[in-house]
């Protein structure tokens, strides 16, 4: 069932074999004729088809922007899709009703392959699964060996002086990424399998002690997601081969425990000591098992939609363990539904203990900050802009160097969190003296800067 789970769902041949059956079904569809003839009741198929279309991107409208069920908009683009994929159904409903024999059958099929061509396409523009295996939470990964990780024998800083008299030790072209259990030693808390990725410096007998990216994927979600539909293990390799194999190592931890629970990543009575799991056990086996920096400044924590929020919580709150912050798409406050539902069923309705979890209340206590606080959000996504620049203003009040930028077409998605990423790992590579290429935030072309209050310039 090996090669059943590596079968790609965004590209590949799945899309498009799904894309070719559904075109030629609807043409075989349209061919033949019914058992009334063939141009009236084809003419009311696609009435039906045009009545559907309208319908459906109505109710999904509602649904996404006037109901707000799914918390964010959908965007156009995906509800455009639904809409079309809607209209295409139901005007093979109306052939199969209308029809006999082959035809039916066929129209019969033609849904199949139209449904699964139109998850894909949502799928395709959220970025969200890219495989079967990460739609069914296969994990993606083979197992980290431990022992084959050596511990920081030189600096960041000495590696780069062997880089430039080439005399650098032996290392792997590209770097690799691992699944790991991260015991909860002092938390207790349930977590998932976590991911971590090691550049190719890390992965010499003598690596240097490197700095850190703690990410955090969102919810519904898993640790895999970062590094699958985000992405970030292809971009810390390019990142690595333009620096001498120099690049962040990346652990992405599990905050929440199950794929449906919202931990809020604080320690409740709900689901657990999240909180404690990924500030101290998470952070304890990081120090202890890889060639990392200890200090805060090589330091970052981020994360995707409620990922983001958690980094927006925990990275002020936890100055002395990070000094850089990211979030892509993050809350203005941790919920798990409404807020009433959320104060009451994670803080015995006490508004008090709840406000301590709320990012720019977390900023205010903890100011004056020398964190530095980088945030996107999609040009489709307008909460997640407002909420965006709302803290980031909490941040550069609190004397953080803060930026915040739009993705230019994405939405609430892993189009977003890969655009900003990228600014982010060169940011990042600056700051904790891995290399430079002096570029600065309006050298990406997909990104425009909404709330700055440093020009400084990027690697």
């Amino acid at each position: 069932m090996n090669w059943f789970f590596k079968i790609q769902i965004i590209n590949g041949w799945l899309p498009k074999t799904m894309l070719v059956l559904s075109v030629i079904g609807l043409a075989v569809v349209i061919i033949l004729k019914s058992k009334k003839g063939w141009l009236k009741p084809l003419l009311k198929q696609l009435g039906f088809g045009v009545i559907g279309l309208a319908l459906g991107g109505l109710v999904v409208w509602l649904l996404s922007d006037v109901f707000k069920v799914f918390g964010v908009s959908l965007g156009w683009v995906v509800m455009t899709t639904i809409a079309v994929g809607i209209g295409v159904i139901s005007a093979l409903v109306a052939a199969i009703v209308q029809s006999k024999g082959l035809r039916r059958g066929v129209a019969a099929v033609t849904i199949v392959f139209a449904l699964i061509y139109c998850g894909i396409s949502v799928d395709k523009i959220y970025g969200e699964y890219t495989t079967v295996g990460s739609l069914f939470g296969v994990p993606q990964f083979s197992r980290l060996d431990e022992d084959s990780v050596h511990d920081a024998t030189m600096s960041v800083k000495e590696w780069r002086k062997l880089a430039a008299h080439d005399d650098l030790p032996s290392m792997p072209k590209h770097g690799e990424v691992h699944s790991i259990k991260i015991p909860a030693t002092k938390s207790g808390f349930g977590a998932r399998t976590a991911d971590v990725y090691l550049p190719p410096a890390a992965l010499s007998n003598t690596p240097p002690a490197l700095p850190v990216m703690v990410v955090l994927a969102g919810q519904p979600g898993s640790p895999d997601r970062y590094f699958s539909a985000g992405q970030l293990g292809k971009m810390l390799n390019t990142y690595a081969a333009k620096h001498d194999g120099l690049a962040p190592i990346a652990v992405s931890p599990d905050q929440n425990g199950a794929l449906v629970h919202n931990t809020l990543c604080t320690d409740t009575k709900v689901y657990g000591n999240a909180e404690t799991y990924l500030v101290k056990d998470v952070t304890s086996w990081v120090k202890s098992s890889l060639p990392v920096a200890k200090s805060s400044q090589q330091w970052l924590i981020g994360g995707f939609s409620q990922g983001g929020t958690c980094a927006t919580q925990l990275g002020p709150a936890y100055p002395n363990i990070y000094g850089h912050i990211f979030s892509a798409g993050g809350e203005i406050e941790p919920t798990d539904g409404s807020h009433k539902k959320t104060v009451q069923r994670y803080f015995d309705g006490k508004e008090s203990e709840f406000d301590k979890h709320v990012p720019i209340n977390i900023i205010k206590a903890n100011a004056p900050s020398k964190q530095t606080w980088f945030s996107a959000a999609g040009e489709w996504d307008g909460k997640s802009q407002k909420n965006q620049v709302a803290i980031s203003k909490a941040a550069m009040n609190a004397g953080m160097s803060a930026t915040t930028v739009i993705v230019k077409s994405t939405g609430h998605d892993w189009h977003t969190v890969q655009a900003g990423m990228e600014a982010q790992i060169d940011m990042f590579g600056t700051e904790t003296g891995l290399g430079e290429t002096h570029k600065t935030i309006n050298d990406y072309p997909k990104l425009q800067v909404v709330a700055a209050n440093t020009n400084k310039e990027t690697d």
